[in-house]
Formats: C-alpha cells, structure tokens, sequence
C-alpha cells in the first residue's frame, strides 16, 4: 500500500477531533487472521483507521485526543529486522511518526500502560463499541485504572461513546484524492469487464473468464479484488450472490459478471450481463433494454438534493411497466407498486454507497427521513430482473438474470458515471465481442 498525500490524513485527524469536541478516541485496525494453520489471509487494514491515518500495517491503533490541546498518537510494532526479513519492510514508531504526521508515536506493546494516563480528566472515551468483546474488555481496564485514582483527584471518563458513527459520517462525502483513486479503480475495473466479454466463448468455464478480470486487476496495480467475483452463466445468473464460478458457458446463455477491484483501499463495483455467445436473443434483448431503460432513469435522479431513495423508485417505476410488457406481472402499475409484487424478479436495492468498503459507511435515514444526496458522494446504481423458471412465467425469459451495475459520483449538475468505459448498449457489447471473435 503507497501512502498518499499526508494533508488528507492530518485534515481528517483535525475534523474527527474538532467533532468530539473533547475526550479520546481509540480507534484499532483490524486484526491479522489466520487461513489455515500458520498461514493469514491477506492482510486488509481497518477502513475506518485507514481512513484517519494511511498506516497500512497490522498491530497498529490510532488514539486522538480532543480538546483545548489536540494530539494524535500512533501505536504500531517496533522496527525489528529479524521480523522484516521474513514478513517484510515495517516502519516502527519513529519512522511512522514522521511519514504520518502523528504528534506521537510508540510500540503497541506499551498501549495498556500508557492509555490510561491519556484518558485522566477527560469527559469521554471514544471507540468501537461493542464491535469487538476483547476491546470492550480493554476499554473497562482503562477506565478501572483511572477510576483507581479518584482519591488522589483523578477523574475517568464518565461517558462511552461509539466512535463509529462520527466516522461514517465524514466518509460519506469524499475528497479529491478518494476521488482519483476511485476514478483509477473503476477504469482497471471496467478494462476487466472488456477483457471478459471478449474472452467469453460457448465451452468456457466461469472460473476461466474469473481468471480473466483477475489478470486484469492485478496487471494494472490493483492489490485485490474488492470482494469474491460473480462470474454467473445462464440459471446461475438468477442467484444474486453467486460465486462458485465453476459452471461450463452455454451457446445461447447470458453470462452476469459482478466484479470489482480495490485500489489502496478504494473499491469499484461493476456489474455487466452479455450474451456468451456474442448476440443478444430476443426475449434477452427485450429484458436487457429493460433494466437498462430502468438505470437510466435511476441516473437521472441522483444529482443533489435528491433523497436516496428516488434513483431506486424511479428504477422500479421502469421494472414494473417492463415486467407488464413481458407478461410477467398482471394488474395495474398501482397495484403492483402497493403490493410489491415486482419483488419476485427484482428484490434488491438500486445502489448502495461506496468508497473504502463496497458498502461503504454512511447511513441511509437520518431522523427516519432518507437523507439528501450532495456533491461527492459516491454510490451504485444497479437495476436488474432475475426471472426463474415457473409455470406462469413465459418459457422464452426463463433463467434470465440480468443486472446492470455502474459507479457515480454526484456532481453540482448531477451524475459523474466514473465506470462508462466499459460497454453496456447492446450494440457497444455485440461490436466487441463480434470484433474479438474475429481476431481468433
């Protein structure tokens, strides 16, 4: 992971503090965790901790004091070279103090002893509540250890506070870095999309045209993959969460590719369906122009203040008079809004947020009411229709799933579609698949 510009990081520390007004957060990364016997998975730092610091090593916690006299201070391992010839380059306090802009810095070895000292005379303790037991038991130790001292006039933190929620409301709206690295992420995304579709054959496998949009991500500089790939063919593409990837591809099937990479952190979220067999067929065709008709619409109200939950309503609008047009609902729009009924071939969410989680921090609802989109924040914008076998459902649309998945920020003019570059018109698809076929 490359550290980036450090004024973000500092701003970031500076907002999050000047918000508690006073007392001390304690906000720790995740932890390593071990796949199997003595090997991890891949390590992935906390986002929140991220977020606030650009420290990508495990073992590491950010402490934040607020108040008349602000300080932040890192926690992480010591330098060891014995340790770095194994696992590789660590920082240490002193060299992570001044790439990072801490005030302070020490081993993590010394952060029981020394927490309590930061917690006297301060009015709260901030941190994840609840989010983890052996936290939760730490955090009582401090206080235990300062209320130890009230006879000699020491006072402890008298309120616990979940960090969290003071957190995910700065991720919400991101800054122009967030926002280059998003950018980056969603065009290396959007390459592995034209890469899949072009390497897509009748005789394939799932996991090959996987492997594909993995050599595409990691070619380009993305470390990871933003969560497992949904490589879904014909009936597989009717499963939302599909990802065993293991299926053959069949001459007249589509295929559903749900996939997205991670770029020092920062996720894109791509979802494109195409025939495998390079050409759309009829009733595909028609289904197809549907959820895309649907994502327009949905595009169309995100622009600021807008609540929420408009691009989603305005998408359904759409969904319900196709699925009237397929014979696949009966009944009046109304009556279908009222009773839900769409919710058999559409019953999902149009978007979500997104940033350094696929699902990124932020509520939906503030006071019960949806909250109003503004300039910066970044979201999904995902329509679909999964239509399965069924005696009342016409045989010519069984086993179609489709969705339709891009990334965009919100703009003062409305919508920046930051995942464009990978095609999605029906003739855009069948033009390159058409054209890779016939470089074979």
């Amino acid at each position: 992971m490359k550290p980036h510009d450090l004024s973000s990081y500092l701003a970031r520390r500076h907002r999050l503090a000047q918000a508690m007004g006073e007392g001390v957060a304690v906000i720790p990364t995740a932890p390593e965790r071990v796949r199997n016997r003595d090997t991890h998975f891949p390590y992935r730092f906390d986002s929140h901790f991220y977020y606030l610091t650009g420290f990508a090593e495990p073992e590491a916690v950010l402490v934040l004091v607020a108040g008349k006299e602000p300080k932040s201070v890192l926690f992480c391992r010591e330098k060891n070279e014995e340790r770095e010839i194994w696992d590789g380059f660590r920082y240490g306090p002193q060299a992570a103090q001044e790439r990072f802009g801490f005030d302070e810095a020490h081993t993590i070895a010394t952060l029981d002893e020394k927490l309590p000292a930061l917690l006297e005379d301060q009015p709260a303790l901030c941190y994840p509540v609840g989010a983890d037991p052996e936290w939760d038991a730490r955090a009582m130790r401090w206080l235990n250890a300062v209320r130890a001292k009230a006879r000699a006039g020491t006072a402890a933190p008298d309120r616990v506070q979940d960090i969290r929620a003071l957190i995910d409301e700065m991720r919400l709206v991101k800054d122009a870095q967030e926002l280059a690295l998003m950018r980056r992420a969603a065009r290396i995304a959007a390459a592995a999309h034209r890469r899949a579709m072009q390497a897509t054959r009748p005789g394939r496998h799932e996991y090959e045209i996987e492997a594909e949009l993995l050599y595409e991500f990691r070619r380009n500089g993305a470390q990871f993959p933003a969560y497992s790939p949904i490589v879904a063919g014909g009936v597989n593409s009717c499963v939302l969460h599909y990802v065993f990837n293991d299926a053959p591809l069949r001459d007249g099937d589509l295929l559903l590719i749900d996939a997205g990479c991670e770029l020092d952190g920062y996720a894109s979220d791509i979802t494109r369906t195409f025939p495998v067999n390079g050409r759309f067929g009829g009733a595909q065709r028609a289904a197809y122009e549907i959820v895309l008709a649907a994502q327009a619409a949905a595009m169309e109200k995100v622009r600021p203040g807008n609540p929420w939950n408009e691009p989603h309503d305005a998408a359904v609008g759409v969904l319900v008079d196709g699925m009237r047009e397929l014979k696949l609902l009966a009944g009046t729009r109304e009556e279908i809004l009222e009773k839900e009924t769409y919710k058999r071939f559409y019953m999902h969410r149009t978007g979500h947020w997104l940033g350094l989680d696929v699902h990124d921090a932020g509520e939906y609802k503030r006071s019960g009411a949806w909250r109003a989109l503004q300039p910066g924040m970044t979201l999904t914008v995902e329509p679909g229709l999964y239509i399965r076998p069924a005696d009342d459902v016409p045989e010519a649309l069984h086993n179609i799933g489709i969705r339709i998945e891009d990334d965009v920020v919100v703009t003062e003019a409305g919508c920046e579609v930051i995942t464009a570059e990978a095609p999605k018109g029906v003739a855009d698809i069948e033009a390159l698949m058409r054209d890779a076929r016939a470089r074979d």
